[in-house]
């Protein structure tokens, strides 16, 4: 990141642009950094001035606390703002419900993307184990056990206990302690882990719903609900995809959306 804007909270917030044309803000999602979405940034950099960026307390950026959600929102306001004044939004994971709440906020974008949000609406345990979840991550984080806050969130994604004490092992593991905290922000992101038909309803721009086709039925089909519930809103389903998209085939995707007129 080499650049630096400063959120309505005094909060530093860290980015980079590439490409030139419509500005185009790339959000990641949990335990994720700018550089994750980098790869898809260069997709997209030969058609769109496209922006990543450290989300508050991760990477290079700062962070404030008490968190809020609209504090998030806030930052985006501010990259907008350096861009330009208006940026179309694509988000990853929880990082797509921050950008529906940062269209639902009245924020200038004129289109929304987003791939995989992770809505418990059609998965087994759907709320109830979303929020086990925020109970046991918050009791994590309230008594400083970082590591056992990332091992809730890998359990939570479906991975395998063998491959989580792989992980616990591995040189990465003090990476993924020190953004611990921000995993209580994602979880504030994804609300009471419902679909928000309600403030989906509201928006009157654009909304484009991605899922893999190998991905886990439950994350299809809250992709496809999104998309049902915004006025505005369309689903793709894109074949032989995971929830670890490859950015060559997700970006010709993007592309086509953002540019429609």
């Amino acid at each position: 990141m080499d650049k630096e804007t400063i959120s309505r909270d005094g909060t530093p917030i860290a980015y980079q642009r590439t490409g030139e044309g419509p500005a185009v803000v790339l959000i990641s999602g949990a335990m994720s950094t700018g550089a994750t979405v980098a790869p898809l940034a260069a997709v997209l950099a030969d058609r769109f001035d496209v922006v990543v960026y450290d989300r508050r307390g991760r990477g290079a950026s700062g962070d404030t606390v008490p968190y809020t959600v609209a504090r998030e929102v806030e930052d985006l306001a501010a990259l907008i703002e350096a861009v330009g004044g208006e940026a179309s939004l694509y988000g990853m994971s929880s990082g797509g419900a921050l950008a529906l709440e940062a269209a639902a906020s009245g924020l200038p974008v004129p289109r929304v993307a987003l791939y995989e949000p992770p809505y418990a609406d059609f998965a087994d345990g759907g709320v109830k184990d979303r929020a086990r979840y925020t109970e046991q991550l918050t009791r994590a984080l309230a008594e400083g056990r970082r590591g056992d806050a990332v091992e809730l969130f890998l359990r939570l994604t479906g991975m395998e206990p063998e491959m989580i004490a792989g992980a616990r092992q591995s040189p990465m593991w003090a990476e993924l302690e020190a953004i611990a905290p921000s995993l209580a922000y994602d979880d504030a992101v994804m609300g009471d882990g419902l679909v928000p038909r309600e403030r989906l309803a509201a928006l009157s721009v654009p909304v484009l719903a991605v899922a893999g086709a190998e991905s886990p039925a439950w994350a299809r089909e809250a992709a496809r609900a999104v998309a049902e519930a915004a006025p505005q809103g369309t689903y793709r389903v894109l074949e032989g995809q995971t929830h670890m998209v490859d950015p060559q085939v997700l970006g010709p995707v993007l592309a086509e959306f953002f540019t429609a007129g």
